[in-house]
């Protein structure tokens, strides 16, 4: 029991507290509309806090995406289009397309 004298368990819930509300961004998936209704702050934010976007494209893509798309890139994030759909993920969170071949 000796061993355990020295460990200080609130410091380690601090840690795995710390660790958790990082990863929680990553665990949430947001979707929503790609139509020009919303600002693309928004967009960026959203990836900025760790979810993933699925966002169903109403129009064009390139332009819809022109005012978010390279900020998110030049972060390390991805964007991939798939069936109507753009899919953007933050820095870490790759998109696997492998399947698709």
């Amino acid at each position: 029991m000796s061993d355990f004298d020295g460990l200080d368990l609130q410091s380690v819930e601090d840690e795995l507290d710390d660790t958790d509300s990082g990863a929680s961004g990553s665990s949430r998936v947001v979707l929503g509309v790609l139509d020009g209704t919303t600002d693309p702050d928004e967009w960026i934010s959203t990836i900025d806090s760790g979810a993933t976007l699925v966002l169903n494209v109403d129009g064009d893509l390139n332009e819809l995406a022109a005012d978010f798309a390279r900020d998110i890139k030049q972060a390390g994030g991805e964007l991939m289009h798939f069936r109507g759909f753009l899919v953007v993920t933050p820095p870490g969170v790759d998109i696997d397309s492998g399947r698709l071949e």
